[in-house]
């Protein structure tokens, strides 16, 4: 391929990216096709001939623009997605542009230094431990797993256990963790080669009960435990109270995990740290660049107090590897990655401290805007405690809420997610994406007014 050839790609990929950011405002949130529609529009079979780069690019991007959904956009509420920031986007650009293999450091020590300062700058915004080790990874389920591999394999260490054998064999390592743990927490559980957790009883808002959590520690004391716990329940945005609960558990020689993928970035709040106050005693937390912080997908963040510990369970060494203490891919399971790091340098740099607390105070207070207009709809009903940039309503019987909640998708202004809370279908708004404005939030409580009608 030329360099012309590929400036005119690139040329058409920055036109048809341009033209779908413009119209986020305006365009309806779902997709208007669907995957058969679309796999149709780019075709099915693989064609005998080259075709020029940018008539791929076009293809591409007109093929699949019916089936995108507007999830940048300020109305997208559904799930926990954040949109991306411009100085995210356009380093997320650069990434691919540079094609960084970053996981040795002496081989792309650019992107290796970007990671750093970038791992550096998020210890201290989140308020965790300094000279902590950070890896970037996939998402907040790889993350999770991250944390929770180096955590049993800590645990497994001071048991006298060598974990070069495997976990056959050796000491059974328990998991505590809340009732209402996030599903990819078991996810990661199984990948970690670990039982489901012995669930520990929760408040009303999804909160883990110290007392609860104190006496699953004595009936297996002795026993090598993970306690993992929760910084944004996914329904009411509540965190479990470390206070209590972290230091509960290292009385009993615990290893804490936090599972943070949106509620850690409450520490970066002046208004909402209250909600995280004593996480930083953990031992491992994870979090999501690609939610709150609003970089491209995909960036899921590690870190971990003892950074030994981490590349003790990452690392590996190969004669054929330039290796050096700190190389990145001792911080995450892959071995290949992109820069995920250099995106959220950007967004950091750009926000600055002050920007990301103004950022994540104003999903906050959309959250409860949302809430004060729900609680005027007639027969509706918020459920959670409205702490952070979750919001749960019915609107009745669950017949009910399900079918506000599927007008709402055919009213097209705005996304807003179903889920089931508590034995009652809910109707879940996540406030996400820093791009929401006042106009975006009138216009969705518009459409919800129409569709509870």
């Amino acid at each position: 391929m030329t360099q012309p050839d590929t400036e005119k790609a690139l040329e058409r990929a920055h036109a048809h990216a341009t033209t779908w950011l413009g119209s986020l405002d305006a365009r309806p949130v779902p997709a208007r096709a669907g995957a058969d529609a679309v796999a149709d529009a780019l075709g099915r079979d693989l064609p005998d001939e080259p075709t020029a780069a940018a008539e791929v690019v076009d293809l591409l991007a007109e093929a699949v623009e019916p089936g995108l959904v507007a999830m940048p956009s300020g109305r997208f509420f559904g799930f926990v997605i954040g949109g991306s920031h411009p100085a995210a986007l356009a380093a997320d650009w650069l990434v691919g542009a540079w094609d960084q293999n970053a996981v040795l450091r002496q081989v792309t020590p650019g992107v290796a230094a970007v990671e750093e300062v970038a791992g550096a700058w998020l210890l201290d915004l989140l308020g965790l431990p300094a000279g902590g080790g950070v890896g970037f990874a996939t998402g907040a389920t790889t993350a999770n797993f991250t944390g929770i591999a180096t955590g049993r394999d800590a645990l497994l260490r001071r048991a006298g256990w060598d974990v070069a054998r495997g976990l056959a064999g050796g000491p059974a390592v328990r998991v505590l963790a809340g009732r209402e743990r996030h599903d990819s927490v078991d996810l990661a559980l199984r990948y970690a080669g670990l039982p489901a957790p012995e669930l520990v009883d929760v408040d009303e808002q999804g909160r883990v009960s110290p007392d609860a959590l104190a006496a699953a520690l004595r009936a297996g004391a002795g026993a090598p435990t993970l306690v993992l716990l929760q910084a944004g329940n996914l329904h009411s945005g509540a965190c479990d109270p470390f206070e209590a609960c972290v230091p509960l558990a290292h009385e009993h020689g615990a290893w804490v995990h936090v599972d943070g993928a949106f509620g850690l970035w409450a520490a970066a709040a002046p208004a909402y740290r209250h909600l995280t106050a004593g996480v930083g005693g953990a031992d491992s937390w994870a979090t999501d660049a690609h939610k709150t912080l609003n970089v491209p997908y995909d960036c899921g963040v590690v870190a971990v107090r003892d950074p030994a510990a981490l590349a003790a369970s990452m690392s590996v060494h190969g004669d054929y590897l330039i290796q050096e203490a700190g190389d990145p891919f001792g911080r995450v399971p892959e071995m290949s990655r992109r820069a995920r790091g250099v995106p959220v340098w950007a967004a950091l740099r750009s926000l600055g401290r002050s920007g990301v607390a103004e950022m994540v105070e104003r999903m906050g207070r959309h959250a409860r805007t949302f809430a004060e207009a729900i609680a005027t709809i007639d027969g509706a009903q918020v459920v959670n405690d409205v702490v952070f940039t979750q919001v749960c309503a019915t609107f009745g019987d669950d017949d009910r809420t399900r079918a506000v909640v599927e007008r709402m998708l055919a009213d097209g202004t705005a996304w807003t997610s179903g889920s089931r809370w508590r034995d009652r279908a809910v109707l879940r708004i996540s406030v996400s994406n820093a791009g929401t404005t006042d106009d975006d939030v009138a216009r969705s409580i518009d459409a919800l007014r129409r569709a509870a009608t």
